[in-house]
């Protein structure tokens, strides 16, 4: 009777590994060259972003202009002006110059809006408060005289910035795009501009002006 011979494993011999432990070995690996570590605890991170700063989608700006007359403010925005879509009510026939007045009126009341709420998921803000009314030009000013309510010197650079930079790129501004500005009352003029260094830095770039000569 032949006895059964039993296979007798040399010492120090490795056990071959198996298929599932290969991968699980060269997923290993894989992570480690990446950069990231392995683990066995899930992870959440949250939702990613649902928003690029600064972008709104189009039906939010297509009702804005929905009601008047298109026109486009500036609102704070990562450290910069930045222009969203608005609209201003002027009844027809209104003579020029006090059109200018109403368009003036009409934006500064757009700025002092709280942004709406896809603007402030974007990061739209606005330094340009409530109550504030603009006047045209007392007996003596030029013809394209606008009075704050608030004297611009009173404003923020932030808020003066905005309000320069939307009525100069609107019907309230001179053809060349200045804006003539002052206070109530008989309060000193100046001439405004809105320059790319302003859109840029508003909170710490003032508008640059001109005093108004003879006024």
């Amino acid at each position: 009777m032949t006895t059964p011979v039993t296979p007798v494993r040399r010492r120090g011999a490795r056990r071959r590994p198996t298929a599932p432990l290969l991968s699980a070995l060269l997923l290993a690996v894989l992570l480690t060259g990446c950069g990231i570590r392995s683990t066995q605890v899930p992870t959440d991170f949250g939702p990613a972003p649902s928003r690029v700063p600064c972008a709104l989608s189009g039906p939010d700006i297509s009702t804005q202009t929905s009601r008047g007359v298109p026109v486009q403010v500036f609102l704070l925005c990562s450290g910069q002006l930045v222009t969203v879509d608005r609209s201003v009510r002027i009844p027809s026939g209104t003579a020029e110059g006090a059109r200018r007045v109403l368009v003036a009126q009409g934006l500064l009341d757009e700025l002092a809006e709280t942004p709406s709420a896809p603007e402030q998921q974007a990061g739209y803000t606005t330094a340009v408060r409530g109550g504030m009314t603009v006047t045209g030009p007392g007996p003596k000013d030029p013809e394209d005289t606008l009075r704050l309510s608030t004297p611009p010197q009173e404003l923020t650079s932030a808020a003066l910035s905005q309000i320069i930079c939307t009525f100069s790129d609107s019907a309230a501004a001179q053809d060349d795009g200045s804006v003539v500005l002052g206070g109530p009352g008989t309060t000193p003029l100046r001439r405004y501009e809105c320059t790319t260094d302003v859109r840029a830095n508003p909170t710490t770039q003032s508008p640059p002006s001109t005093t108004i000569a003879g006024v």
